[in-house]
């Protein structure tokens, strides 16, 4: 048993003397290169180096090469000087041995020597040179160990001199390995004014240019292959946190703009080829991506192809093992270097394959997206109404997503015959006709798998409509919360959204069995398929040996990746389909037709509007028109007004001008420039400013002229940062009135010729209204054409021309007088206006006349000493519970991401939710148990077949008998583990969810005005579709993958220990990498996921105000603003998977470098030392070495990510919640409240800490069964007050009490399903009419229609053929906003409170609705105590008691008569106001009569 020649006699040597000579010769041509250079450069360097002396400071690296490279200097000069006592066994002459020990010294001197230069050049990195020399003279000490360690071993010589030398030449070169992979020098720089700058730290100047330009585009093959152009962002992410603003930009080819062009051009030369209108858009994809496609098929195919390399060698190494004395060395070497290529050639492809297919996908979705969006800008009316804004946003998250996925998954179309057909050649080759047999099988096995898939698309496909329901459903509570409190409706709602998940639930759980059916398919095929070939060749007579057996088991498991990912393939095939039909039909929906209205150049005409004979519809297909037979001609500079009862379709008209509604018939001619302010305002996140100009450029003038016309100077000083406040989702931090001024300042900013107003003055009380139409429509806009929607009748006598409508056509047309004069309607809406006024005006005369009989002193508090009452800071209408910080006016706060690592706990928290954790070691046993028995089954096929030529000691039956025993119990084990897992993530993602549910919706209001519905909607959708499906099995993965590699290493180290001795620093390398890649890749993944939301808030944003973006010709604009937020995702999201495959990459070679090594070791190990087949075994597992530690790697980094949407859902389920619903101990008598007291005493509210208090010491009781009016200027803290009564502000100090129960005491739920309210904002629920007025199903069909008929209703339900049934579209789109004030005022009267607040609650209703309201009210409620806080004066000078607030205090509280009698009293001063508005309406009226 003697050790075996090496071909060379000194193979070690004379390979360090030829790298050493290498290494030289390149310095020597470096250095040349370099003088050339400087000798050029001489002149300008003498310049700057006067005008800087930098000074530097060495950093560790630095000093540690310089160390080892004195270190090997030395050892080498002491081993020059003793060569004689080199162990000369296996080389005889000392001539190599002295020529490497020169060139070895040589070579470190000069070292040294370029160390002393990168000092004095004050480099940064390490040449490149130099690391690679460092890593080769790692090699060659390692090498010349294991020799000097081999020899000690085999001749049992003592350790001499020289070998201590060998061992310290290691040591240091592996220091050296380690600084020349780190790559810096960690010097640092001294600049003269003391400032140290250590290269690269957080944002310098270098980084900042990287921000700009994408390093991706700029890298080098080598880089392109190595991934290591990401290097540079490493180096920020392993120091601090990563930031947006550091991530490197997409390459231009990877940019949105770029993508979407690129799409557009695609679908074009669709149309063009197919000659249609409507492109398909699986052809455009098909010519978008092939390019792409076709490169990463053809990595894919070379990949899949060299993975067959090492099963087709294994039966010639065991070969080689078993008849060892017969051959060479060399060729056992060559077959080393087979195996070795092969994996590098696949490793490299499939890191190239991979990486290309998410590039591919994140083309795909970034162009899919633009389109997606652009469509909805442009989506006709009735194409909205058929597709809700929940799926529009599904369609951009979800489907998505599934189409990107297909682009991944499309490879292995390309790569399943490959992969098949190599196999049956490998298994031919050695098994002959059972090649055949494995065939069958394997076939078997794949068939087997359709039917499954097909279900599992079925079941797909019904978990995405079960989600779409429960988002459409979700999205609904998030938008109208305030309602639900204040009706206390939410835990109706609760239900409602919890039985909706239920039926998605059901739906999961059949699709997470069926895929434990697979997984245990997948798993136990390998097994199956062997024991049906290895029985057939028995049959056949074929002879089993252990070279044979090993081959094709090496085989099998490369067949288990193609047979799993046909199923996978087949569902993610279905999903893409179901997905990409869903957008396809979406993409194909109707657009607004671009020759809705014609353009006339200004200079052809002198009318700016005309209307020939006008038909338009909403509904297309219905048979009466919406407005019918329009003849309008509007002159330029006309001052239009529209005015008409509810329903009757003003806002329509309006609409028909935009080119909003669907044209029958006749023609619209527009001539200029259009803006548009729609009756609900309309406002985006952003700043006030941002809101105003809309898109302009900033001019001081005109914006200050605008804002002062707008009546908004006054708002903006009591703002916290002026017009650069913040404002919240939908503009929730702002009052009604507000946000309408907003509107039309931003209107006026334009500067457009047309103005069109759908009822503007609607949010606005008595004093801003008239401003508005004093200063904006009669001043800064006098010479503008415009249009405006009005029920206030005091706004008409100004216009030009008034229509009046009714019915859907324009009844009447002229001046006011004209129209007085006509007596045909139109004075029935200014009767109603008038009684109103005269109410006033005898209130206010009678009151007069006994003024000298009463003094001041009798109204229950003195007026306020500032008789303007401004505004105050806060602002009443809304809940501004959340800090508005100084500094930016911040409301919505940035989202919340966690930084660093994602904590134990929550881990710990998703793995004991469900029973405490217990099911957790029971998988990981199965799994083990499994792996157990899959190695044993490995090893007695092995062990017990024949090597080479000798015959079987066993008969093979029994061999295959065992093997079939084992290879069952291993399948059940697998199927025990998958069925767990499904049922324990399953069962956890429910708990999670129901826990976020509750927590956030019993969260107080505040919660909600600061946090904008898409982050919420993001956490129910997409966080909770990664827990649903996905979580379970990557945690899995992660446990599986260690336990399958621990196996693996088992087996490898049992056959040569040796492998051993490699696979710790190397196991030590992989630690260290991936804790250099996961703060990179953590950060880079945290921002993708909050980079999400943006670009799904601003595309909900941009589909509620699709008209005014229209109208105001802003679509380019809002489409660039999409673009950019879609590469602000792009950014993190693409260097996300780059770093991935940096990671996999490097794990790659690694797992290549021990598995070359083990080979070297096996074909060095003299003859008799191992069994052949063992060691072919451990070949076998060796194989799949880099696949399983890359895996392991990509599981744990996979899951860190996805852990991520844990995370984020652990966060909303801790909110801070509301008080208690009920509280047992304290619950009112059934009856309460009787009376209806309302006593306030002492109450003092802030909506936060720092904030002032909005109300201050309010005392003072609403007697019971009266009617109390409460006024006061916007911002006076009225609506705070009602706030209160409900408890959606809890006092600071101070109490209610109702009927002698402090509201405080009891449960929110007792206290709001008491009291009735209707709102400002009128919502309605998506679902019927029955529904929306009782949706607690308490009344009977009599009870709602006799609502109905009272509020005015009854006719308009009853004409609908569903009657009760008739649909409500989401937000009550279909009905006007006039007809849902009027149903929410139906939902009071069902309800029969005690206590009734109007909060403004007829500001979108003509006066003669106005009229019936206020009636009805007075009568249903008349023993009632009602709150109303009014705009109107005429709807409070009736009551009982009035009320007025000033700057969150009491400034009068009595009855309107008593205050009238003092003319310095606030309510006289707003009669004044109203009666002076109305004074030329007045006279007019009086000439009439």
């Amino acid at each position: 048993m003697s050790w075996p020649q090496l071909n060379s006699p000194c193979l070690w040597e004379h390979a360090s003397i030829v790298l050493e000579i290498g290494f030289l010769g390149i310095l020597l041509l470096l250095f040349v290169r370099k003088s050339m250079e400087s000798l050029c450069r001489r002149r300008t360097k003498v310049m700057s180096a006067e005008k800087y002396s930098i000074g530097a400071k060495s950093g560790l690296s630095y000093k540690i090469s310089i160390g080892c490279a004195i270190l090997l200097l030395g050892t080498h000069l002491m081993m020059l000087m003793m060569p004689q006592s080199r162990n000369v066994a296996h080389c005889k002459s000392t001539i190599p041995i002295l020529s490497s020990e020169i060139m070895k010294v040589l070579s470190w001197a000069i070292t040294l020597i370029a160390l002393y230069k990168i000092q004095k050049n004050k480099d940064i990195r390490f040449p490149w040179i130099l690391r690679t020399w460092w890593f080769c003279s790692f090699l060659l000490s390692i090498a010349c160990t294991i020799i000097d360690a081999h020899l000690i071993v085999t001749t049992h010589a003592h350790i001499g001199a020289h070998d201590c030398f060998d061992f310290l030449d290691l040591l240091a070169s592996t220091c050296l390995l380690g600084v020349s992979i780190r790559g810096k020098t960690g010097i640092v720089l001294n600049y003269p004014n003391g400032i140290t700058d250590p290269l690269l730290s957080g944002k310098d100047t270098k980084h900042s240019e990287g921000k700009k330009d994408c390093p991706y585009g700029k890298a080098t093959l080598f880089q392109l292959i190595t991934f290591s152009w990401l290097n540079a962002l490493f180096e920020v992410g392993i120091k601090k946190p990563l930031d947006q603003d550091e991530v490197p930009n997409v390459d231009i080819k990877d940019s949105a703009g770029f993508l979407s062009h690129s799409f557009d051009e695609s679908l074009k030369l669709v149309k063009e080829r197919d000659g249609t209108t409507n492109p398909s858009i699986y052809k455009a994809i098909f010519l978008f991506a092939r390019q792409k496609a076709a490169i990463n098929a053809f990595f894919a195919v070379i990949s899949a192809s060299a993975s067959y390399v090492g099963p087709y060698l294994i039966d010639d190494f065991i070969n080689f093992l078993s008849n060892k004395n017969t051959q060479t060395l060399g060729s056992g070497y060559l077959l080393a270097l087979g195996f070795l290529g092969a994996k590098i050639v696949e490793t490299i492809t499939q890191r190239q394959w991979i990486f290309g297919a998410r590039q591919l996908g994140l083309r795909l979705r970034a162009s899919l997206i633009s389109h997606i969006y652009k469509k909805g800008l442009v989506l006709s009316s009735q194409s909205r109404q058929s597709h809700t804004s929940g799926e529009i946003i599904n369609y951009m998250s979800v489907d998505i997503q599934r189409i990107t996925d297909f682009m991944w998954y499309v490879n292995t179309i390309w790569m399943l015959p490959v992969q098949i057909s190599l196999a049956v050649y490998i298994l031919h080759m050695n098994l002959g006709l059972g090649s055949l047999v494995a065939l069958a099988a394997t076939m078997t096995v794949m068939a087997g798998n359709i039917p499954l898939t097909r279900v599992q698309k079925r079941y797909q496909s019904k978990i995405m409509d079960a989600k779409d329901d429960r988002m459409k459903a979700t999205s609904e509570v998030l938008r109208n919360m305030k309602t639900l409190k204040l009706q206390a409706w939410d835990s109706h709602y609760l239900h409602k959204l919890e039985s909706l998940r239920k039926t998605e639930y059901n739906w999961l759980w059949k699709s997470l069995r069926l895929s434990a059916v697979s997984s245990f398919i997948f798993w136990g095929s390998p097994a199956f398929i062997s024991v049906v070939t290895f029985g057939g060749c028995a049959l056949m007579g074929i002879p089993l040996t252990a070279g044979r057996v090993l081959s094709a088991l090496a085989t099998f498991r490369m067949l288990q990746d193609p047979i799993f990912n046909l199923p996978d393939l087949l569902s993610v095939v279905a999903q893409g389909k179901v997905s990409a039909d869903r957008v396809a039909s979406y993409l194909q929906e109707h657009e607004i037709p671009s020759d809705a209205t014609e353009s006339v150049p200004k200079d052809q005409t002198e009318f700016d509007i005309q209307i020939d004979s006008g038909n338009f519809s909403w509904d297309t297909e219905s048979r009466r028109p919406t407005l019918d037979g329009i003849q309008l001609k509007v002159k330029r500079g006309m001052k239009v007004a529209i005015c008409g009862t509810v329903g009757s379709g003003k806002s329509s008209l309006i609409s028909c001008m935009l080119g909003e509604m669907p044209k029958l018939s006749g023609r619209v001619k527009i001539s200029g420039r259009k803006a548009y302010v729609p009756q609900s305002a309309w406002i985006l996140t952003g700043n006030v400013r941002e809101n105003i100009l809309f898109g302009k450029p900033y001019d001081s003038v005109k914006y200050d002229k605008t804002v002062e016309a707008c009546a908004l100077t006054k708002d903006f000083e009591l703002f916290s940062a002026g017009d650069l406040t913040e404002i919240g989702e939908r503009g929730i931090n702002m009052s009604g009135g507000q946000k309408q001024r907003i509107q039309i300042a931003r209107a006026v900013y334009q500067d457009a010729d047309i103005y069109l107003l759908d009822d503007p003055f609607s949010a606005v009380d008595a004093h801003t209204g008239r401003q508005l139409f004093e200063d904006c429509l009669m001043g800064i806009l006098k010479d503008k054409t415009i249009l405006y929607v009005t029920h206030q009748v005091e706004f008409l006598p100004a216009a030009d021309l008034i229509l009046v409508m009714q019915n859907g056509r324009i009844a009447q047309a002229g001046t006011f007088e004209e129209l007085m004069k006509q007596n045909i309607g139109f004075e029935v809406l200014v009767g109603a206006h008038n009684q109103a006024l005269e109410s006033i005006l005898t209130a206010e005369s009678s009151s007069r006349t006994t003024e000298h009989a009463t003094t001041d002193g009798e109204s229950n508090t003195e007026p306020g000493p500032d008789a303007e009452f401004p505004p105050t800071k806060q602002d009443s209408r809304h809940n501004l519970c959340v800090e508005i910080t100084e500094k930016e006016g911040r409301l919505v706060q940035d989202e919340e991401r966690e930084k660093g690592s994602i904590g134990k706990e929550v881990y710990w928290s998703y793995l004991t939710t469900v029973k405490g954790g217990a099911l957790v070691p029971i998988i990981i046993l199965a799994q083990s148990s499994f792996q157990i028995l899959q190695i044993a089954s490995n090893y007695w096929m092995a062990w017990a077949c024949p090597t080479g030529n000798t015959e079987p000691t066993i008969a093979m039956n029994f061999i295959l008998l065992v093997y079939m025993l084992l290879a069952v119990g291993s399948s059940i084990c697998v199927l025990v583990r998958a069925t767990l897992v499904a049922i324990t993530g399953l069962q956890t993602a429910q708990k999670l969810f129901s826990n976020m549910l509750n927590s956030f919706l019993r969260a107080p209001m505040a919660f909600f005005d600061s946090t904008p519905t898409g982050r919420i909607l993001n956490r129910a959708s997409t966080d909770q579709s990664v827990l649903d499906l996905e979580m379970a099995n990557k945690l899995g993965w992660c446990a599986f993958s260690i336990i399958q590699l621990l196996g693996t290493i088992a087996v490898m180290s049992q056959v040569a220990w040796e492998v051993f001795i490699i696979f710790i620093p190397v196991t030590a390398i992989c630690i260290w990498y991936q804790q250099y890649y996961i703060p990179t890749a953590r950060e880079l993944a945290r921002l993708s996921g909050i980079q999400r939301a943006p670009i799904l808030h601003h595309f909900a944003e941009s589909l509620t105000g699709a008209a005014t973006i229209r109208a105001f010709d802003q679509k380019d604009r809002f489409i660039d603003a999409n673009l950019l937020l879609i590469d602000s995702h792009s950014r993190p999201w693409f260097h996300n998977v780059s770093a991935m495959e940096w990671l996999s990459f490097r794990l790659n070679q690694l797992a290549n470098f021990v598995f070359a090594f083990s080979l070297v070791v096996l074909v060095t190990l003299p003859e008799g030392i191992i069994n052949p087949s063992l060691a072919g075994l451990a070949v076998t597992y060796g194989i799949n070495l880099n696949v399983l530690q890359a895996s392991v790697i990509w599981n744990i980094c996979n899951t860190e990510n996805k852990m991520i949407s844990v995370e984020r859902i652990l966060q909303y389920s801790n909110i801070s919640s509301e008080a208690p619903l009920v509280i047992e101990d304290c619950r009112p008598p059934n009856n309460w409240p009787d009376n209806g007291t309302i006593c306030f005493t002492n109450l003092k509210i802030r909506y936060a800490e720092h904030l002032p208090s909005v109300l201050k010491n309010i005392s003072c009781t609403f007697p019971g069964r009266k009617k109390v009016g409460v006024v006061g200027r916007t911002g006076s803290g009225k609506s705070t007050l009602i706030q209160a009564i409900f408890r959606v502000v809890e006092p600071r100090e101070g109490s209610i009490i109702i009927d002698d129960v402090n509201i405080s005491k009891i449960g929110i739920h007792d206290l709001r399903s008491r009291l009735s309210i209707i709102p400002q904002d009128p919502t309605m629920f998506e679902g019927t009419v029955r529904g929306n007025l009782d949706p607690l199903e308490q009344h009977s069909d009599a009870e709602i229609w006799e609502a109905l008929d009272k509020c005015q209703l009854g006719e308009l339900v009853r004409t609908k053929e569903e009657k009760l049934e008739s649909t409500v579209v989401e937000s009550g789109e279909n009905w006007s906003v006039g007809q849902r004030q009027l149903f929410c005022l139906g939902r009071a009267l069902l309800k029969k409170s005690s206590i009734l607040v109007l909060d403004e609650a007829t500001a979108s209703v003509d006066s003669a609705t106005d009229g019936v309201i206020q009636k009805v009210i007075s009568q249903e409620f008349k023993d009632r105590t009602v709150v109303t806080i009014a705009h109107r004066i005429h709807t409070v000078i009736d009551s009982d008691l009035v009320l007025v607030l000033s700057d969150g205090r009491i400034a009068e509280y009595d009855t309107p008569a008593k205050l009238l009698e003092r003319e310095d009293s606030f309510f006289s001063k707003l009669i004044k106001e109203y009666s002076m508005r109305s004074q030329n309406f007045n006279s007019l009226a009086k000439l009439q009569h």
